[in-house]
C-alpha cells in the first residue's frame, strides 16, 4: 500500500489477462503447474471466432468465482456474470482497465526516482552521512512485499503487473546499493538482500516463460510465505513502541507458525481448504504490509502532529492516483485481495494523508476538493461502468459479486 517511496509499487496489484485480444493471450496454454492447482482454471466463458476478433458466447451457464482463498490461482476473466451486454463493450473495458493499470507506472515510479536522484547526489558530493538517515530495514520489508506479489502475479501470467513490481523490486534494490555504496547499510545484508533480489527475479520469469521447475517454484512460494508472515506481526509489533515493550517475539513466534504451516502442507496434513489458504498467505501478508502502513503512518500523525507538515502533498496524490488506477482492472476481473490493497492505499494512504494535510492547514481548499472530487468521480465511474459491462442494474452487484464470490 504505502511505503516510504516505495509504497505503490507493493500496492501495483493487477489483472487478469486471459481473455484479452490478442493472439499471444489466445494461444497461451497454461503451464502444467496451474492446470494442478486448480481444476476451475480448465475452460473459458468465451472462445474466439476464428473468422473476426471478437468472442463468442459458449454458454450462459454461470460459473463460481473463485473464493479469496483462491484468489492467487490462475483461471480464465470472463467467468462472472451472464448478463453482458455485448462480447465488444466487454472486451473493451477489458482492454481500457488493463490500460489504467499499466499507466499506475507513471505515479509509481514519480514516486520512487527523488530518492534515488538524492542518494546519487550525495554520494557524487561524498556527503555518505546523509544516507544514513535512508531506513534501509523498513525498506527491506517493502522489497519482501514487492517479491511477493511479483511471485502472485507471474503466477497469474499478469504482464503489466509483473513489470510494476519488477520495477519496485529494481527500484529499492537500487537504493540499497547507494546504501552499501555510502557504507550506511551493512556489507553481508546487502550481499544476502542480492542473493533474494536476483533468485527471486529469475525464478519468477522462468516460471512465466514455463522454464521451471514446478517444485522449485514451490519452495519459493514456501520461502516468501514464511518470509512475509513473519514480517507482518513485528511490523504491527513494533508501530506501537515505546507504548509497548519492544520485542522480537511477535516475528519470532509468527516464524515458527509459518514454518509449521508450510511442512503440514507439504506433508498433506491439511485439509485441501488449509491447503489453499497457506499458498494464498504470500500474497496476503504482502497486502497487509502495505496496509498497515497507512495505519503506522496515521498513528504517527495522531502522536506527532506537527510531523505532518513533512509529508509531501504532492507524494500521497501520486499514490492515490497510482493505486487508483488498478481499482478498476481488480473490481473487474474479481480479484478481491487486489482490490482490497489498491483501494485501501488509495483512501487510506493517499487520501488519507490529504485529509489530514488540508486538516492542519498544510495545503489549499482548492487542492483537497479537487483531489477529493477526482478520487470519488473515478470510484464512481469505474463502479458504474463495470455494472454495464456486466449487464447489472446496479454497482453494488459488482461488489456484491467481488466479495462474496457469488
Amino acid at each position: 500500500m504505502a511505503k516510504c517511496l516505495v509504497v505503490p509499487h507493493s500496492y501495483s496489484y493487477c489483472y487478469y489477462r486471459y481473455g484479452r485480444n490478442s493472439s499471444s493471450n489466445r494461444n497461451r496454454k497454461a503451464p502444467p503447474q496451474q492446470l494442478q492447482l486448480n481444476s476451475l482454471a480448465a475452460g473459458t466463458l468465451f472462445s474466439v471466432a476464428t473468422s473476426s476478433n471478437s468472442y463468442t458466447p459458449l454458454n450462459l451457464q454461470r460459473r463460481r468465482i473463485l473464493s479469496a482463498l483462491e484468489s492467487d490461482v490462475p483461471h480464465p476473466l470472463h467467468q462472472g456474470s451472464a448478463k453482458l451486454k455485448s462480447s465488444e463493450s466487454f472486451e473493451q473495458w477489458d482492454s481500457w482497465t488493463a490500460k489504467f493499470s499499466g499507466a499506475s507506472n507513471i505515479p509509481f515510479l514519480l514516486l520512487q526516482m527523488p530518492q534515488i536522484i538524492l542518494n546519487a547526489q550525495n554520494l557524487m558530493a561524498g556527503n555518505k552521512a546523509a544516507l544514513l538517515a535512508v531506513p534501509w530495514l523498513g525498506m527491506f520489508t517493502g522489497l519482501i512485499g514487492n517479491l511477493s506479489l511479483l511471485s502472485y502475479f507471474a503466477k497469474k501470467r499478469e504482464k503489466e503487473a509483473i513489470v510494476v513490481q519488477t520495477l519496485g523490486v529494481v527500484s529499492l534494490y537500487t537504493v540499497f546499493a547507494q546504501l552499501s555504496l555510502a557504507e550506511a547499510m551493512p556489507l553481508p545484508y546487502f550481499v544476502i538482500t542480492s542473493i533474494v533480489v536476483a533468485t527471486g527475479l529469475i525464478l519468477n520469469f522462468l516460471n512465466y516463460f514455463n522454464f521451471l521447475n514446478p517444485g522449485l517454484w514451490l519452495f519459493w512460494e514456501d520461502f516468501i510465505t514464511v518470509g512475509g508472515l513473519s514480517v507482518l506481526p513485528q511490523i504491527m509489533w513494533s508501530t506501537f513502541v515505546p507504548y509497548i515493550p519492544s520485542s522480537i517475539v511477535p516475528g519470532a513466534l509468527a516464524f515458527v507458525v509459518a514454518v509449521a504451516a508450510v511442512i503440514m502442507a507439504r506433508m498433506g496434513k491439511l485439509s485441501s481448504e488449509g491447503t489453499k489458504f497457506v499458498r494464498s498467505i504470500s500474497g496476503w501478508t504482502a497486502t497487509l504490509l502495505f496496509m498497515w502502513m497507512p495505519v503506522s503512518q496515521m498513528w504517527t500523525n495522531f502522536l506527532n502532529p506537527d510531523n505532518i507538515k513533512g509529508l509531501s502533498a504532492v507524494s500521497m496524490l501520486l499514490a492515490m492516483i497510482g493505486n487508483g488506477l488498478m481499482i478498476p482492472r481488480a473490481l473487474f476481473i474479481r480479484d478481491f485481495m487486489w482490490f482490497t490493497g489498491s483501494s485501501w492505499a488509495s483512501f487510506f494512504y493517499g487520501y488519507g494523508n490529504i485529509v489530514a494535510l488540508y486538516w492542519f492547514n498544510s495545503i489549499s481548499k482548492e487542492f483537497f476538493l479537487a483531489a477529493t472530487a477526482g478520487l470519488f468521480l473515478w470510484i464512481g465511474m469505474a463502479l458504474w461502468r463495470d455494472a454495464v459491462v456486466y449487464g447489472y442494474s446496479s454497482p453494488l452487484t459488482s461488489l456484491k459479486e467481488l466479495v462474496s464470490g457469488s
